[in-house]
């Protein structure tokens, strides 16, 4: 493992298709207020926007627990309790420098150390091509979050890859990947496949999108080095939830062979 990331929880040998994924929303799993109040996710919000005029704020889902229960066949649930965040609340509890304080608060106030962290769900993607390559996408400066680093595809269906849906397969939850340079923000990792080839996935992806300014070159790597990708130079390059992505195929690759 590497010390960037950690594992919340992992699927079980050949992923969760969606049907077998239930998620529970209510205002009881929001964080809970700052003590002494919010006014410092206000003034964090105000400096980054500062010096990163482009930001904007938008509403997230808060992952509060995950839980596998067993039911029989077709094989277990996922259980995911959200709440509601945002953006702005993810850069000042996350990302701020009180962030290692805010966790040792959350245990001892709540016992729990992630109660007043926005904790935003992330979400990404192993995508594989029609001729073995898995895709990544190096961020662009612009981003708040690990400007200019190596990523999976994630946020919505490929937003950043530009690709139709037709030719993605039904994701496979692998597991949640635990980003512990913000302060244990999670994200769900997948499974998917993709009809096209390497060099038609990047066709799609030079012919832009709406969210084209988050990344700034394709790299393809081939599915059978992707175990040993942790022994390159390129590891070092990788975002914490990318790490944790690839941990969570390379468990899914080993499971299926």
């Amino acid at each position: 493992m590497d010390s960037e990331v950690s594992l919340l929880l992992q699927c079980p040998p050949g992923g969760l298709p969606e049907e077998q994924v239930r998620a529970e929303l209510s205002p009881a799993y929001d964080r809970r207020p700052l003590p002494g109040g919010d006014k410092a996710i206000t003034a964090v919000w105000e400096s980054r926007l500062q010096a990163q005029p482009w930001l904007f704020d938008a509403p997230k889902f808060r992952l509060h627990s995950a839980t596998l229960v067993p039911t029989g066949s077709p094989g277990p649930q996922l259980h995911l309790c959200l709440g509601l965040t945002s953006y702005r609340d993810f850069l000042g509890t996350n990302w701020a420098s009180s962030a290692a304080w805010l966790r040792q608060q959350g245990a001892t106030d709540w016992g729990d150390k992630q109660a007043y962290l926005a904790d935003p769900l992330g979400v990404g993607a192993a995508l594989a091509t029609a001729d073995d390559f898995l895709v990544f996408l190096r961020r662009s400066g612009q981003v708040a979050e690990a400007p200019g680093l190596v990523d999976v595809p994630g946020g919505h269906p490929e937003p950043q890859v530009n690709l139709p849906l037709l030719t993605l397969s039904q994701p496979l939850l692998l597991g949640i990947a635990c980003n512990e340079t913000s302060a244990g923000r999670a994200s769900a990792e997948f499974y998917v496949q993709c009809s096209l080839t390497s060099e038609q996935v990047r066709k799609h992806y030079t012919s832009g999108g709406p969210e084209a300014h988050e990344s700034t070159a394709i790299i393809f790597v081939e599915t059978q080095n992707v175990r040993r990708l942790q022994e390159t130079e390129m590891w070092d390059e990788l975002c914490p939830s990318a790490k944790g992505a690839i941990f969570l195929y390379n468990e899914f690759q080993e499971s299926s062979t």
